[in-house]
């Protein structure tokens, strides 16, 4: 039974990373086999071998090339390769994680041509629909079969919007079994190529910006709050930030003034970042992935955002949701520094083995489907 597991830019292939894992750990005796889809939406240089070698997974087996342009252009792109490649060689379901536009499209024509979906991330919900990606949660998990969930309030959320119960899965989260996993091999890499180490070394005590929604840094007047708010955090700790391509674009465009305490550094491979935050006093951040990594290993995080689709990371983690005003941001960062932040904790089932349980739920599922009189008659 081969299952299709979809990636469309490097954070996907962090959560699909521990999914290969526990397929190849367990092939023997499940039945399922994979393939690994890279629909090309980003093209990323540090995508190379050391890259998949690092997460332990084997390199692609279909690269699609969909390339950027509009949300339309890429998804029609993402459509039109992922049809052929299904009608070529029907697999028994296609596994789409998180909420880019590949996750959007290849749901849609696997659906559409009967092939059974299943979404790892399903059920999180902003309640903002200027967000892209909220769009492309929404009609996911509108046609999905099964729904691997990594927090409660995503189970709620499919419930409330009348998923069957039976296929509602509450397994933890891939992307926790994966940063635990590339924290493990941390404690035996070498660590002194890394860009950052220098910083890390020198400055001992320190905190890591990440800044990449349009919401954030395509608004000068936000943006410029932001890092006025950031500015003043510098004074006390000093601050590194590896700059997203659009990000630095807009600093330069809008002339935004970061001080002389804020480095600034490029895009960061997983390892190096992973690296660099994991010892950081405290994480500033709008990505919702760093949200649970950070939660994951225990590190404080300041989410400059006003909404989270995460909130257990909230609720039960080490995340605290400071929204955009720069008063806001500051006044928590000092508490972290003061050592009054909050002390959260990593949420049930956040152990490593989310990955395990997904495989297990496929395994059994799809050899129901492969019993039953239609799926016989039509074979």
């Amino acid at each position: 039974m081969l299952i299709y597991l979809v990636a469309g830019a490097r954070p996907n292939f962090m959560k699909i990373a521990p999914i290969v894992r526990a397929l190849q750990a367990s092939q023997s005796g499940n039945g399922l086999s994979f393939k690994i889809i890279h629909t090309g939406q980003h093209y990323d240089r540090e995508m190379n071998d050391v890259f998949f070698e690092e997460l332990g997974i084997p390199q692609p087996d279909v690269f699609m090339a969909a390339g950027g342009g509009s949300h339309a252009q890429q998804t029609a792109r993402i459509m039109v390769a992922f049809e052929e490649l299904c009608e070529k060689e029907c697999p028994a379901a296609v596994l789409v994680v998180g909420d880019v536009n590949s996750t959007l499209a290849c749901s849609i024509v696997a659906k559409k041509l009967q092939i059974p979906v299943a979404h790892v991330e399903a059920g999180l919900r902003s309640g903002d629909m200027s967000m892209p990606e909220e769009i492309n949660r929404l009609v996911t998990d509108s046609i999905s079969d099964w729904f691997f969930a990594t927090e409660p309030a995503a189970c709620e959320h499919l419930r409330r919007e009348g998923k069957a119960e039976s296929s509602v899965h509450y397994v933890g989260h891939v992307m926790v079994d994966n940063v635990l996993y590339q924290a493990d091999k941390l404690t035996q890499a070498d660590t002194s190529g890394f860009e950052t180490s220098a910083f890390k070394a020198q400055q001992g005590r320190y905190g890591v910006v990440t800044l990449h929604r349009p919401s954030n840094v395509d608004e000068p007047a936000t943006f410029a709050r932001i890092a006025g708010a950031l500015k003043e955090i510098a004074r006390d700790l000093p601050l590194i930030f590896p700059v997203h391509p659009r990000t630095r674009a807009n600093i330069e465009k809008f002339s935004i003034d970061l001080g002389p305490n804020i480095t600034l550094a490029g895009p960061q491979a997983y390892m190096a970042f992973l690296n660099l935050w994991k010892d950081a006093a405290v994480v500033l951040t709008d990505s919702g992935g760093l949200q649970e990594e950070t939660t994951a290993l225990g590190v404080p995080c300041i989410t400059i955002r006003e909404n989270t689709e995460r909130p257990v990371t909230v609720d039960e983690g080490t995340n605290v949701l400071a929204g955009t005003d720069p008063e806001a941001i500051v006044r928590e960062a000092r508490k972290v520094l003061r050592g009054e932040g909050k002390q959260g904790r990593r949420p049930q089932l956040w152990d490593g083995r989310a990955a395990e349980r997904i495989v297990a739920v496929l395994a059994r599922e799809l050899a129901a489907r492969d019993a039953t009189p239609i799926a016989k008659e039509a074979a």
